[in-house]
């Protein structure tokens, strides 16, 4: 038998004990052998004010969680529970919400949240791009010994089952899988968008086309890419070394990994759907405009993120208040919040709010009425207050009879104004002092 066909007789050996390996073992066994790395460090700069002081992951949401309480709460209901956070940039606060939200998990059972800084480990640079974050963690990665690495991004807000990710990853013997939202075709120039074959095998990865291309057979879909990236660990690690030895790469995902990887390796797409087959909740809050959208959506009488759903609950660090409280029922002074979120320790003290979400511990007096806003925690709004489109930050006192959200040309003097018409309101931009508020989390 000549050497040639011995070595492929192994291989074929081998496929077929990879394939029953595959096949065989469930999502419990699979989840376990897996490590989740969440991309946290970003700048977040496209939120404004929002921004300055905390990391993207770590700005509230939906009047009691932070953004990065969503892919973690993923991880924990998918069966995931070897997570690292990569943090960097005003992490501060971020990672104390760790400490204080996720510490829950047992290091002696194999779960973990393991916090990863920007270290200087593998060289004097802080994270250089997306591909280099796990790079510089890659004895980290090799420490953990996973079969699969899970990445995700901190700063995207949806519900999503990773384990039914992870399996069809696992039975395509993949080397990368790239979750993929289907998005309007017209849309999906703001992405990076897949072009695959009927197969889903990707074919090519374009950033941010003008003229992006289609899914066979619906010609009005194109596929974009949520930043989520399932790798067999192998492939990763020789990946992210031949990365780091070019002196000409980027260091990311969508720049530099994806593209090779399409050339040398399996690589497939995973469209994001619900149970009924159709494109599943996800939302970016990049911007001002998208956060604004995001939390207004959640009043609806049935939005599409259902934060109510007991099979799938969204963990988060929540300090102790007291139950919301509605006060005064005298005509043109009555507490009362409709189509609303209203979150512990509020006090709607004859005042109205209408389609708005309020986060823990806000204030709003008698005779002020707020509509189509977002009020982070802990904001005393006083009496006699109009208020519309708007978003509060943290910690800001908003004086009697203010005026926010009807005059733009007034509100451009104080304020940020987006594109769309929302204006976001901080301390600062009122000359209140931060720093001589209690001092408490940003």
């Amino acid at each position: 038998m000549s050497k040639s066909k011995k070595k492929r007789d192994k291989e074929r050996a081998q496929a077929k004990l990879y394939q029953y390996y595959t096949q065989t073992k469930n999502a419990t066994e699979i989840t376990r052998n897996t490590l989740v790395l969440i991309l946290a460090g970003g700048q977040g700069s496209r939120l404004k004010a929002l921004t300055k002081w905390r990391a993207k992951p770590a700005v509230p949401f939906g009047g009691k969680y932070r953004i990065i309480d969503f892919p973690l709460s993923n991880c924990i209901n998918s069966g995931l529970r070897r997570i690292g956070v990569l943090t960097q940039y005003k992490s501060h606060s971020l990672i104390r919400h760790l400490q204080r939200a996720w510490s829950f998990l047992r290091a002696e059972i194999g779960e973990f949240v393991e916090i990863l800084p920007a270290q200087q480990r593998m060289s004097k640079d802080w994270y250089l791009g997306t591909a280099d974050a796990l790079f510089q963690n890659i004895d980290i990665m090799h420490r953990h010994a996973p079969d699969y690495v899970m990445v995700l991004g901190g700063d995207h807000i949806y519900t999503m089952d990773y384990s039914k990710m992870l399996m069809v990853h696992v039975r395509s013997q993949a080397d990368l899988t790239i979750g993929c939202l289907e998005v309007p075709r017209e849309e999906a120039t703001e992405f990076g968008v897949m072009s695959v074959d009927t197969d889903l095998r990707v074919t090519r990865f374009t950033e941010k086309p003008s003229d992006p291309e289609t899914i066979p057979g619906r010609p009005d879909l194109s596929l974009a890419s949520m930043g989520i990236y399932v790798f067999s660990t192998a492939f990763l690690y020789n990946a992210l070394m031949l990365d780091a030895e070019d002196e000409n790469s980027e260091h990311d995902f969508g720049k530099n990994i994806i593209p090779k990887a399409i050339e040398s390796a399996k690589t497939i797409a995973y469209p994001f759907r619900d149970d009924l087959g159709n494109q599943a909740y996800w939302r970016d809050v990049g911007t001002v405009d998208s956060y604004w959208e995001a939390n207004m959506e959640l009043c609806a009488v049935e939005p599409e993120l259902n934060l109510y759903d007991r099979g799938w609950p969204v963990w988060t660090y929540q300090t102790q208040h007291p139950p919301a409280k509605f006060v005064f029922d005298d005509e043109g002074r009555r507490g009362e919040a409709i189509d609303s979120l209203v979150s512990g320790g509020c006090i709607i003290s004859g005042a109205r709010v209408k389609r708005s979400v309020i986060f823990f511990a806000t204030v709003i007096e008698s005779h002020s009425f707020i509509k189509d806003s977002v009020i982070l925690p802990k904001v005393t709004i006083g009496k006699n207050c109009r208020i519309q489109n708007t978003i509060i930050d943290k910690g800001t006192y908003i004086a009697d009879g203010t005026v926010i959200g009807e005059n733009p040309e007034e509100d451009a003097k104080r304020f940020h104004i987006t594109a769309k018409g929302i204006v976001l309101v901080t301390p600062e931009m009122l000359g209140q002092d931060l720093f001589l508020t209690k001092p408490e989390e940003t």
